[in-house]
């Protein structure tokens, strides 16, 4: 006798039941609900590949769709890629746009839309959409989310505000930042730990354990709340461990590799911008590819970023900063082009490498939305009417690439950058009323 157990919410297993015994058969899709069907699909997985101090607009366009897009010298890395990817046009945030500060007042609140704090006494923007996925359903996965970066957070002040704003594109709260990595080894053990950068380990929770019951009778009331919080945060790492000691996933879906396929990072932080970046993307692939996270950002540079591009050929002399605010002198301008190229090969490596990953006839980039932005669009003139925006990847089913969207001559509350969030959170498994500034989905996302 076959007992099944395929409506909505019941177990997975399924049971040939005889002579007292219950055996359990393998699992079969005839046999699956819904639930179990959804259970047997990959994934979707969301990452922003942020470059600082925008494009220069002669060289950022696209016409036609699909195979036959004809894209700008800037976007010419993504040739090879035709058809994997939108073209987006004309989206901004208003409160970006009118900001008084060209630079601080508008990197910080790229996945947020938020109003920036210009107060330096109050550092403060908004919770950024990708830190919004990583708490709805972050603890799917090991690592909730990932932000990650190439050059490190800055302390100093510019034009009165915190370096900090310029530093973060993710954040967990309005006035905390997520916390950015930029080591490759400590992001390689975030992925191949417990999911805090340290090996599983009981014994050193089970002692702290002990030393917060010794604590209990001696503090106060708003003590022992703090205590609470802190104590849900060792409860979130025992969970991490759980998972990780068990594999919880008997049928269905599996990810493609349950353990690295690379070396394990060298401890210092790497001198060579090229081969920094070419070990985040990397380990992007493998946090996707081990189902380690589901939601990643990485920063290729700070805002006003004083990255020398030297590396780059036919790059000479002069800082990242300076060779995009130029005022169109022609040899700057052919600098600022390869740079803006070398962001986008970047990006394209990264649409590469998840294309070729196969996990049950289809790729990870199938299955993935990967974002390529910046906070500006102009860089020379700091302009903040619209952001250059690549969307990478079939979500899922749930995005068709190959589109040119513009939405340019829209109106304001058609061209809202947080529309277009809020339809990849959709996308993501976490719908939302509003956010940002926007309370509709963007049209044709």
């Amino acid at each position: 006798m076959i007992i099944r157990t395929d409506k909505p919410g019941a177990s997975r297993r399924h049971f040939l039941r005889g002579a007292g015994v219950a055996l359990a058969l393998p699992w079969m899709e005839s046999l699956a609900g819904a639930q179990t069907k959804a259970a047997n699909k990959p994934p979707v997985r969301f990452a922003t590949v942020y470059f600082s101090n925008g494009v220069e607009p002669e060289h950022w366009w696209a016409k036609g769709e699909g195979t036959a897009m004809k894209i700008g010298p800037a976007l010419s890395p993504m040739e090879p890629h035709a058809g994997d990817y939108t073209f987006i046009k004309g989206l901004y945030h208003h409160q970006a746009f009118i900001s008084t500060s060209p630079h601080l007042g508008r990197s910080p609140n790229l996945l947020s839309g938020a109003k920036v704090s210009l107060d330096p006494a109050d550092i403060r923007v908004g919770t950024s959409f990708d830190q919004i996925l990583s708490q709805r359903i972050g603890g799917q996965t090991a690592v909730p989310s990932l932000a990650l970066g190439i050059e490190p957070n800055e302390l100093r002040l510019e034009d009165g505000l915190s370096m900090i704003y310029g530093s973060c594109i993710s954040w967990a709260t309005p006035s905390r930042p997520a916390t950015k990595e930029i080591y490759p080894a400590r992001t390689f053990d975030l992925l191949v730990g417990d999911g805090t950068g340290r090996k599983l380990d009981r014994s050193i929770l089970d002692a702290v354990r002990q030393e917060t019951r010794d604590l209990q009778p001696k503090i106060n009331g708003s003590d022992r709340t703090k205590l609470g919080e802190y104590l849900e945060s060792i409860r979130d790492i025992e969970k991490r461990i759980e998972r990780a000691a068990k594999d919880e996933r008997m049928e269905g879906w599996r990810p493609t590799l349950d353990k690295p396929n690379m070396e394990r990072p060298a401890d210092a932080l790497p001198q060579d911008v090229p081969q920094h970046m070419k070990m985040m993307l990397d380990l992007m692939v493998l946090a996707f590819q081990m189902d380690k996270t589901r939601i990643i950002t990485l920063m290729l540079n700070n805002d006003l970023s004083q990255m020398n591009f030297r590396f780059v050929e036919g790059v000479k002399g002069a800082l990242h900063l300076d060779l995009t605010h130029n005022q169109k002198a022609p040899a700057a301008e052919a600098m600022y082009l390869k740079t803006n190229q070398y962001h986008v090969a970047q990006f394209a490596y990264l649409v590469d490498r998840l294309k070729k990953i196969d996990e049950g006839g289809q790729s990870i980039l199938d299955n993935s939305m990967l974002m390529l932005a910046s906070s500006l669009f102009d860089g020379d003139s700091h302009g903040a009417d619209q952001l250059p925006i690549l969307l990478a990847g079939k979500g899922g089913g749930s995005l068709r690439p190959g589109r040119n969207l513009d939405y340019l001559e829209k109106g304001d509350d058609q061209r809202r950058a947080c529309s277009l969030y809020l339809s990849l959170m959709d996308k993501m498994g976490v719908p939302l009323d509003k956010f940002g500034d926007a309370s509709t989905r963007l049209a044709e996302v």
